[in-house]
């Protein structure tokens, strides 16, 4: 079975294929090209259905320390900016973030 969905890989892989057929029979270059694009990522797209884990929680973190890098270029002490970093992406400091919960 396939992450809480009920589906087994060969239903899966029809509607996969559905899709794909769909979007190949479609006349607007963007349905094509992101049929191309689910395609190219099927490995990814299957691992994430087969087990339902994903990375988007560091995804997720990874953004806020950039965000916060940006904010805090122009500092002339680095130290002072990779504590600010530090900080924000504590699980305390998280709570704000307001992730999606999986």
């Amino acid at each position: 079975m396939y992450a809480d969905t009920g589906a087994n890989r060969h239903q899966v892989g029809h509607a996969r294929w559905k899709f794909l057929t769909w979007c190949a029979d479609s006349d607007i270059p963007e349905v094509r090209r992101l049929a191309a694009t689910i395609d190219r990522w099927w490995t990814e797209i299957a691992a994430f259905i087969d087990t339902g884990h994903s990375n988007a929680k560091s995804e997720g973190i990874n953004r806020v320390i950039k965000l916060v890098a940006r904010n805090a270029f122009g500092f002339r002490n680095a130290e002072h900016q990779r504590l600010r970093t530090r900080c924000v992406t504590t699980r305390r400091a998280r709570g704000y973030l307001r992730t999606a919960q999986l």
